[in-house]
């Protein structure tokens, strides 16, 4: 019910040409009904857990940005990494549950926009999430969202983009959108060089 909820509520905002306000309307809707909004877990996401592992992920003395934090969850993990971690979303009621969840957090928590970023300073961030953000936005604002997170990266800082995906040929389904790789592949036009890319069926 929640994901038809946030559907519906895209969609509306969607026809009144706001892509974003949904957000804060499906969290403030919310309140502290945390299973109201569908992609949170209260945990922080297990493939980035998985690949920290693989990757002796470690952040003492480095920088982290976790775009679309929600509840806080990833950036919290992050910061048990070492990571100075900063984290944003777009929705001030979120953003509010994460202080009210970790009062005591190091992470850096702040209401702000992947289309119009914070800043973060020219010398760029160590570690970048983006977690499923993307998939929110319609083809013209995700392209710019990209755009805008290519800016963010040091020149070897990484960035982790975890999606759920589909083929060039697949229908583009509903919100949240499945991305295609070549969709992915605009980092790497923007300057960004691929590491690695797994493609799997989750649970």
């Amino acid at each position: 019910m929640s994901r038809h909820r946030a559907q519906q509520l895209a969609s509306e905002f969607l026809a009144r040409a706001d892509a974003k306000g949904w957000f804060e309307a499906l969290y403030a809707e919310a309140g502290n009904d945390y299973a109201a909004v569908p992609w949170a877990d209260l945990a922080p996401n297990p493939n980035l857990v998985e690949w920290s592992i693989a990757q002796e992920l470690k952040g003492v003395g480095k920088t982290a940005l976790v775009i679309g934090c929600g509840y806080g969850d990833d950036a919290e993990f992050l910061a048990e990494l070492g990571f100075e971690v900063m984290a944003f979303d777009v929705s001030p009621t979120a953003i509010a549950q994460c202080n009210q969840r970790f009062p005591n957090s190091p992470a850096s928590y702040q209401v702000a926009d992947v289309l119009n970023p914070p800043a973060i300073g020219s010398q760029g961030l160590d570690f970048v999430l983006e977690s499923y953000t993307l998939q929110v936005f319609p083809p013209a604002l995700r392209s710019v969202a990209i755009s805008k997170i290519s800016t963010l990266i040091a020149p070897l800082g990484q960035l982790l983009v975890i999606a759920r995906g589909r083929e060039e040929t697949d229908p583009p389904g509903q919100m949240p959108y499945p991305l295609t790789r070549r969709e992915l592949a605009t980092f790497e036009d923007l300057g960004l060089s691929s590491q690695s890319f797994e493609d799997f069926l989750d649970n």
